[in-house]
């Protein structure tokens, strides 16, 4: 009798707990209390306007991989171009530059470099025929699309290009660029062909710029130095006593690499990882792991370190095969510590680049990479940039238990903060945002996570009062966000983009 008793009790509350991750598995469960935290910015991932003095010994650090170069002709009086954006020869007969005229730097070292054309060939030598007509036509690199970039001493803006079989190239005409200029490479008049004028038109500043731009010998010093001293223990204690619960960790997929990682980038990144951990701990923080760039970069900003702008994550099931990867090593080195909140499976994908279609696929795939190896841990997506419904990603989240969407709210990137004034952007976040968050936080949707904001404007001359006001509108509205929100960043050359700052000299009131 007592056996059966046993039994009976034992089906009805495995019963019971079978119908209550039934429910849960289509409503969201929300956190005891909403997180309130801080991104660590520029530690992990680097992004050079966080801190640009990363990138001040760098070695003709100019001409970082993705620096735009546009090359005027001083005897055409045109710019170079590739015809037809790529896949045909170069010219020199453009009034005016935008993409076409404009060739992206693939660093080699200090002064060897690749073009790589708005169609993605490189810039090389017509080696299947005479040898000195210049081309863009291949997709992949070779010795016959190595360049050196020679400056005039007195004038840097005033170049010359070498090509790999040791002549300049000239513009002969409009229409007829070679690589055959032999003439004396010490004069710099005005009727040279060789000469031309550069304009710099974009740069990224990420990890890849600055590893690569520093080298191989240099880099892991200068690396490693960042990472230990640029967040420390001391910053955690901080973030603990000053109302944060905790801190969303930006990392690069290399991580998973760690120690000896694909070059140009820098092991070691995976042990301050492990350090983060022992601090949050010891001061009672919960972390968030954001995977800030994933291989391919899913939105060509340096930030996702990308290496000149392209967008070339998702599209193969490789690439998608090889993040999933990266998700499934944090998870499962991290899942037994009592800090690891949640996992963000990617950082900000753009639209129209990644697709809908192929981000759900990834979502799916990197959310049971996950649950693989933990079934407490929150999985955080987010949201695609561009114009995009906030609800798209509903369909895939609404089905996983402790799914999360991540939105960013920034009164800043549009050219609709240009000229409003202090109370117009204060009005914009009680009224815009108030909607915006309302409209993606439902009853039975996944939770919602302002996972980036900040207390900046376009604003000239605001008091501190206004930023003040300003900070607390957007605390007022984004603590509706059922899973809680992130601000960005704890430290930045820039003060209002500064946490710290800004807690420190009374600007923001948590």
């Amino acid at each position: 009798m007592a056996l059966n008793s046993a039994r009976n009790w034992l089906i009805i509350s495995i019963g019971v707990l079978f119908f209550v991750l039934s429910v849960s598995q289509g409503r969201k469960i929300s956190p005891n209390s909403p997180i309130r935290a801080v991104n660590l910015g520029g530690w992990l991932v680097t992004e050079g306007w966080i801190k640009p003095s990363l990138f001040d010994a760098i070695p003709n650090k100019d001409f970082l991989d993705g620096t735009g170069l546009q090359f005027k002709s001083v005897t055409t009086k045109k710019y170079l171009s590739a015809e037809l954006g790529g896949g045909s020869i170069i010219v020199a007969n453009r009034t005016s530059a935008s993409g076409w005229e404009t060739f992206k730097l693939w660093r080699i070292n200090e002064t060897a470099f690749n073009f790589r054309v708005f169609h993605d060939q490189f810039v090389g030598l017509n080696v299947k025929g005479n040898g000195i007509d210049v081309v863009a036509e291949s997709n992949i690199t070779g010795t016959s699309e190595i360049f050196q970039i020679v400056r005039e001493s007195d004038d840097s803006k005033r170049v010359r290009i070498k090509a790999s079989n040791g002549y300049y190239l000239q513009a002969k005409t409009e229409e007829l660029v070679t690589a055959d200029y032999g003439g004396d490479s010490t004069a710099w008049g005005d009727d040279d062909p060789s000469i031309f004028v550069i304009t710099f038109s974009g740069r990224l500043e990420g990890e890849f710029q600055v590893t690569n731009g520093y080298g191989q010998n240099k880099a892991p010093q200068v690396m490693r130095e960042h990472w230990r001293t640029f967040i420390v223990e001391e910053d955690f204690e901080f973030i603990s006593k000053n109302g944060l619960n905790a801190v969303r960790i930006p990392v690069g997929w290399w991580i998973a690499k760690d120690p000896v990682p694909p070059k140009p980038y820098v092991g070691g990144s995976l042990q301050i990882l492990d350090k983060a951990f022992i601090w949050a701990k010891t001061y009672g923080l919960k972390i968030i792991i954001d995977l800030h760039a994933a291989p391919g970069s899913q939105n060509g900003y340096e930030h996702s370190a990308s290496r000149d702008g392209s967008i070339e994550w998702g599209k193969t099931d490789a690439n998608i095969h090889q993040t999933v990867a990266v998700i499934e090593f944090l998870t499962a080195r991290y899942a037994s510590s009592p800090s690891l909140y949640a996992v963000e499976l990617i950082n900000e994908p753009r639209s129209p680049s990644v697709t809908l279609e192929t981000l759900k696929k990834y979502y799916k795939a990197g959310y049971y990479a996950v649950r693989r190896h933990s079934s407490t841990a929150y999985v955080v997506f987010s949201n695609r940039l561009g114009q995009i419904d906030s609800r798209e990603l509903f369909p895939v989240a609404n089905g996983l238990f402790r799914s999360v969407i991540d939105v960013h709210y920034y009164s800043l990137f549009s050219s609709i903060f240009d000229n409003m004034t202090v109370q117009q952007n204060i009005d914009f976040i009680h009224t815009n945002r108030t909607n915006e968050l309302s409209y993606v936080t439902t009853s039975n949707g996944p939770l919602t996570f302002v996972g980036e904001w900040v207390a900046e404007w376009q604003v000239k001359g605001a008091t501190k009062e206004d930023f003040l006001r300003f900070g607390e509108a957007q605390l007022e509205v984004y603590k509706r966000a059922t899973f809680g929100w992130a601000y960005w960043t704890l430290k930045n050359v820039n003060n209002h983009w500064s946490l710290e700052w800004m807690i420190k000299n009374g600007y923001i009131k948590l």
